[in-house]
């Protein structure tokens, strides 16, 4: 990259003539992340308004593209890492976000879990146990008065003020729970999302809430209500109460991809409430690099 070239470019971004403007910001585009500390500098010792907000657009645009390129690669290539693929939306809002900052907190709370286990806990045993810390110790709590805040849907703040929504507390929770080695996912409900206790034993029975479980699925957790633990009767009596023939993917764990999707379709309404349409249409586009759900 010819830095006096770029220098030269941004230079024309106000340039009068729209032709030569949109021109010059495709080429700094092409360039990507090379170029935004130059555009910066360029935002910092300019006093004219229309160069700097010229700017401000072209960085955001720069940025988006790396969380349009970044959730391509992780979708391609599998998307078994679903705190990966959280960070990547949080980077949407948050592009400078310390990845490593969320990693620690992840792995703070799961060390607190940790020296606390005992080796023949029973499912219950270790759900009541994250639920303590979680909870408990760590404060985590459902964001019940500004439910629809945005912010309840980035996990860099989900971590810093303790509350979200339904979908963040269970991916924290599972993300937490796998790191431990135990088989906590995510399941998603119409108009809720809980999470499913897999039992890698199959002979095992358990009862919960007066049901005797000896499928895959030991008991399910609402980590939306610090973690209450209840059975199959509860996700039954819920579905025809929302009057929603019960299908069986209603029961069972679902894909990360599946939580991507139900992450950006509550940043879609939750940013449609405050009529941000701009981010309305980039998230939009970023939902539809997935299939139709199933």
């Amino acid at each position: 990259m010819n830095e006096k070239e770029v220098e030269s470019l941004i230079k024309l971004l106000d340039d009068p003539d729209t032709e030569i403007a949109s021109h010059v910001e495709e080429k700094l585009l092409s360039y990507g992340n090379d170029v935004i500390h130059h555009l910066e500098n360029a935002w910092g010792q300019s006093l004219d308004s229309i160069l700097q907000e010229r700017i401000e657009n072209l960085v955001h645009k720069i940025q988006f593209q790396n969380v349009k390129k970044d959730l391509e690669l992780w979708h391609i290539g599998g998307a078994f890492d679903l705190l990966q693929g959280i960070l990547i939306i949080n980077k949407y809002q948050y592009p400078d976000l310390d990845e490593q900052k969320v990693i620690n907190q992840l792995e703070d709370i799961k060390r607190d879990i940790w020296m606390q286990m005992i080796y023949d806990m029973s499912a219950v045993e270790k759900v009541k146990l994250i639920n303590h810390v979680l909870y408990g110790a760590h404060g985590f709590t459902g964001n019940t008065t500004n439910h629809q805040d945005p912010q309840n849907s980035y996990i860099s703040q989900v971590l810093e003020s303790r509350k979200g929504n339904q979908i963040l507390l269970a991916v924290i929770y599972s993300i937490i729970a796998q790191k431990l080695d135990i088989p906590i996912y995510g399941v998603n409900l119409p108009q809720h999302f809980i999470l499913a206790y897999v039992d890698e034993t199959p002979a095992e029975s358990i009862m919960v809430s007066g049901d005797l479980f000896e499928d895959r699925i030991l008991f399910y957790i609402n980590a939306f209500n610090k973690g209450f633990i209840f059975g199959r009767k509860d996700v039954d009596a819920f579905l025809k109460q929302l009057n929603v023939k019960p299908n069986e993917h209603f029961y069972e764990p679902c894909t990360n991809v599946d939580i991507i999707q139900r992450v950006l379709r509550n940043l879609i309404s939750a940013y449609e409430k405050l009529s941000a349409l701009d981010k309305v249409k980039e998230l939009e586009e970023l939902l539809a690099m997935f299939p139709e759900p199933k």
